[in-house]
């Protein structure tokens, strides 16, 4: 994610998604943009999107993760991360 950018995907149910943080494993984690927070795990495949609805304490954890291995890195994402955490979380 470089800075500036955002990841947004459409849900067939609960509209605009953005990205929170990756999951790996071709995973990533999205949350409403609109309604009331839910958290997907989003799962892209070659035909669509696999959603996973998942827990708010899931949701931070994968972000944490994400925001401690930028630290750990010093990616030059670090900063949009954390916001991004601070936006969803706090």
């Amino acid at each position: 994610m470089s800075s500036g950018s955002e990841r947004y995907l459409n849900h067939p149910t609960f509209g605009m998604l953005y990205l929170v943080a990756p999951a790996g494993e071709g995973r990533d984690i999205y949350a409403t943009l609109y309604a009331q927070k839910i958290f997907f795990l989003v799962t892209l495949q070659p035909r669509g999107a696999d959603f996973e609805v998942i827990p708010y304490m899931d949701a931070r954890h994968y972000a944490d993760i994400n925001v401690a291995r930028c630290r750990k890195m010093r990616t030059e994402d670090l900063e949009v991360w954390e916001e991004l955490f601070k936006q969803t979380f706090i």
